[in-house]
């Protein structure tokens, strides 16, 4: 991404001021608002169906959806996006059908309250841990991208430096005002993002022709089939350049690595269990994946666009704002930037507060550390901090924005989706069960990669894939591998359930207060009229929920 010689830069700046601005603003604002945990971590159960669906659809729609998406939609056409936004847009109809109900319901605080009742300490220590690592890495790679941004505007300061400068203040906004600050500020910036994205949409398929233009651009870099979402295993392409199995299975994953992944995560039920009632959750939830669909497409198509525009760039990276600088009057241009750079915060800074909030509601006090309301408002803070440090050491030292993104959900995808899928839908799920099918799963998922790197798994391996580049041969195997390794966890599961269910009874569902939940499965679908998440609630319903 280049702005040097773009004339009006000054003004881009100016507008990414007045928004860094509003953002510390309101956080200091919600930061006067904040009396416990319930107020810090779930916005004391308040927001209303319109909150709630455009929070989760801002939090997602980040650094890989605007210019990750883009870019690599640019290389394969749509075949390159399946993880994001196709995969992303299918994680939460699936959540908001099969998962969102009972967690609302149960009054959770964390998705690892979940695991805590339904399994016990073991389960939540490693739930604990993985969500935190994946929480590393996620805003890993939303500080990658502001980096680059920063570096954008100022060629002479290193995209390094920029990425510091970046977590300083988002950490700073997200420690004072936690998630009433972060709903607001995704409320406002959604507008901004989904207009600005549209608007470029928009100018580049005047550019090009018009929609039948756009629709008949008969290839992109890699791909001679830019709008098909299914692998080309008779043509030349492929999936990603894997045939056979091995592009099958790269299909595959790429559909689970987000949108299977994505389902037992923090930042998405934080936002539910934010919700007023369940169906609020639900309808915010559905609402979310609706917003994100229409939305997100739109990016990969300002890439499909743009190689028909530009077809020789030589880094595609920056391909969504260069689209805006070559055909956005500056203005447009400016306020979309501000934009870009309010996505990526509001993706860490959620984020930051996912991965705080499960240490100070489950690990710490797991490990020993009994806290009040008090103190656990305070140690989320810190701990918003700490994980800020981290992930901005994992950012300085990988430097790629999609490939963090999507490994992040793969993580969740190998270890934590059948403890959480099965312990909610399984009677017979039991803790020794989850914890084999979550150590089953990560281990497997290690002699996958290296199975997949060296030697290929019914196909070339992904170093002869590669011609040699290290790089892509590695994230090649690992998101290849998640595929077995899922289908190891699922066995792990089952076998070992079944075969300890005398010493190791089946724990039953409870809520926040250790009262049992309903069993009944079809009790925790998705399927309830959308006239409740609408309608006022009274005083007495509002405190019952």
């Amino acid at each position: 991404m280049d702005l040097e010689g773009y004339p009006y830069v000054w003004l881009i700046v100016i507008v990414i001021i007045l928004f860094f601005a509003v953002r510390m603003g309101v956080g200091y604002w919600a930061s006067r608002r904040v009396e416990n945990a319930a107020d810090y971590i779930v916005a004391g159960r308040r927001l209303p169906i319109y909150m709630v669906g455009a929070s989760v659809m801002a939090t997602w729609f980040a650094a890989e959806t605007l210019m990750g998406a883009s870019s690599s939609a640019y290389q394969s056409g749509f075949q390159g996006v399946v993880f994001d936004p196709f995969g992303a847009s299918a994680c939460l109809f699936l959540s908001g059908f099969f998962f969102t109900r009972l967690m609302r319901r149960a009054r959770y605080l964390t998705v690892v309250d979940f695991f805590e009742r339904r399994y016990g300490k073991g389960m939540t220590i490693l739930a604990s841990f993985a969500q935190l690592f994946t929480y590393f890495v996620w805003t890993g790679a939303q500080m990658v991208a502001a980096g680059t941004i920063v570096n954008a505007l100022f060629p002479g300061i290193p995209v390094a430096v920029g990425m510091i400068a970046v977590a300083i203040w988002v950490v700073g906004y997200t420690m004072l005002g936690g998630m009433m600050a972060d709903t607001m500020l995704d409320f406002i910036q959604m507008f901004f993002t989904a207009g600005g994205v549209t608007v470029i949409f928009l100018y580049c398929m005047h550019q090009v022709g018009g929609w039948t233009a756009m629709t008949s651009i008969s290839e992109t870099l890699y791909n001679p089939k830019p709008f098909t979402l299914l692998p080309d295993m008779a043509g030349e392409a492929g999936y990603l350049g894997y045939f056979g199995s091995m592009g099958w299975m790269y299909w595959i994953a790429a559909w689970m690595a987000i949108g299977l992944g994505s389902v037992p995560t923090q930042d998405l039920f934080q936002r539910s269990m934010s919700a007023r009632n369940e169906a609020t959750a639900v309808h915010g939830t559905y609402m979310a994946g609706i917003l994100y669909l229409f939305f997100g497409i739109m990016s990969p198509l300002i890439g499909i666009m743009m190689y028909k525009l530009a077809p020789g760039l030589e880094n595609s990276e920056g391909v969504l704002v260069k689209a805006a600088l070559d055909y956005l009057p500056p203005v447009l241009t400016a306020i979309f930037m501000a934009a870009l750079a309010s996505a990526l915060m509001s993706t860490s800074d959620s984020s930051l507060l996912a991965g705080a909030s499960v240490v100070t509601e489950n690990l710490m006090p797991m490990l020993g550390k009994k806290l009040n309301d008090v103190e656990k408002v305070k140690w989320t803070r810190i701990w918003v901090a700490i994980i800020g440090a981290v992930a901005l050491v994992i950012a300085v030292v990988a430097a790629v924005i999609y490939e963090l993104g999507v490994v992040a959900w793969s993580i969740l995808l190998v270890g934590l989706f059948v403890p959480f899928a099965f312990g909610m839908y399984w009677k017979k799920a039991n803790h020794w069960g989850g914890v084999s099918a979550f150590i089953g799963g990560f281990i497997s998922w290690a002699v996958f990669i290296i199975i997949a790197y060296n030697f290929g798994l019914g196909g070339d391996s992904t170093m002869v894939v590669c011609a040699g580049d290290t790089d892509c041969a590695f994230w090649d195997a690992t998101y290849i591998a998640s595929f077995p390794a899922f289908f190891f966890a699922i066995l792990c599961m089952v076998v070992i359930s079944l075969v300890t269910q005398k010493k190791d009874p089946p724990k039953p569902i409870t809520d926040i207060d250790g009262n049992p939940m309903d069993t009944n499965p079809f009790h925790h679908i998705g399927w309830i009229p959308i006239k409740d998440a609408l309608r006022k609630l009274r005083p007495e319903e509002l405190e019952k929920e």
